[in-house]
């Protein structure tokens, strides 16, 4: 394991992770960043993403589908004021500034409503400002009090822990992206896709494709990568992708559910054939009743439940059984000779065969 992938000499016991994979070197944590940050040893991150609240719910209304909608994503998105806000941007701009190791780097997203304040307290602590990205949304909602211009853009600072830092930049890769030309400082993504949302929705959700480009832009492979708000978990699965090592910190347990969901779904990679044992079809007869465009008359002759367990440092289904339950799956699986294997994910397919009549 690389040096700046180890974080077990911590300055306080770490709490335990909700979700840990030694194999790709992800960890989860759930609680406040702040505590969770202070036990992090000095100088041992690469490279940090951070989405922290915009405060923006502020019981206005915006559009979303066609539709009008309050603003308000939860109390944590609450303004507490101008002071209280500068004052939590310093401490966890201070608290990621420690951890950062001497050439790290920090990206931090928002709107005008907190971006500002962000910018300042970079400065207030001696980070090196070295860009200020704008995400331009090619189809932002409108705007519906017809008072201001439609808010397309966020901003995002990369900034170097300090003047001395020499941070990494592969320009070269960002101009091959960009078709052989320098690339700019204004980048249009799309929102994420349905795809990206198909586990649940987070009001703030960033696209994959925006972290990942931030990822390759200004980090190595095996670089570790932090995570303080972790929200929906755009920046771990970027990380998985772009073959970096992540750690992740999210205070609300629904949020890291949603995150913890689309990381499992982003590991497992198992592919599961399906025998047809002892149904004979006739391929010529179901053409032709198809070429007709008969109503087809279907007739169950197999159904089955299955689980199969997946090794956490095997990633491949080490074993697999018919059962009614999870329960009883799991009693199966201990009384066989691979019950002292530790198991990362159990799958369970339900399959139904029926012959066209």
């Amino acid at each position: 394991m690389p040096k700046s992938a180890d974080i077990s000499a911590t300055r306080s016991p770490l709490p335990k992770p909700v979700f840990n994979d030694d194999i790709h070197h992800i960890k989860i944590f759930q609680g406040d960043c702040l505590d969770i940050l202070e036990k992090i040893p000095a100088d041992t991150i690469d490279l940090i993403f951070a989405d922290p609240p915009y405060f923006l719910s502020n019981d206005g209304i915006t559009c979303h589908a066609g539709r009008m909608v309050s603003v308000n994503k939860g109390q944590w998105d609450r303004s507490p004021g101008p002071d209280k806000m500068h004052s939590f941007n310093r401490a966890w701009l201070a608290a990621c500034q420690r951890v950062l190791q001497p050439d790290g780097a920090i990206w931090v997203s928002g709107t005008s409503h907190v971006i500002h304040s962000v910018g300042f307290a970079m400065q207030q602590l001696g980070f090196k400002l070295l860009n200020d990205i704008t995400w331009v949304k090619p189809n932002p909602p409108p705007n519906l009090s017809c008072r201001y211009f439609t808010h397309a853009t966020e901003t995002l600072i990369w900034a170097a822990k300090n003047k001395k830092s020499k941070h990494t930049f592969h320009y070269r890769l960002m101009k091959e992206t960009n078709a052989g030309k320098q690339m700019k400082s204004v980048w249009p993504f799309y929102p994420p896709s349905p795809g990206e949302k198909r586990f649940g929705k987070h009001p703030t959700q960033k696209p994959v494709a925006l972290l990942e480009r931030i990822l390759l832009a200004a980090s190595n492979s095996h670089d570790l990568v932090l995570d303080p708000f972790l929200g929906s978990g755009t920046a771990a699965i970027a990380a998985i992708r772009a073959s970096r090592f992540v750690i992740g910190i999210e205070a609300f347990p629904e949020w890291n559910s949603l995150a913890l969901s689309r990381i499992v779904a982003e590991l497992v990679f198992v592919q599961i054939s399906v025998d047809l044992c002892g149904v004979s079809v006739d391929r010529s007869s179901v053409a032709e009743t198809h070429a007709r465009n008969r109503t087809l008359v279907a007739k169950l002759v197999q159904q089955e439940r299955k689980f199969y367990f997946v090794g956490a440092n095997q990633r491949e289904v080490i074993y697999s059984v018919e059962a009614e339950s999870l329960d009883d799956a799991w009693q199966k699986f201990r009384a066989t000779t691979h019950s002292g294997k530790e198991i990362l994910f159990v799958i369970k397919t339900e399959t139904e065969i029926y012959l066209a009549q």
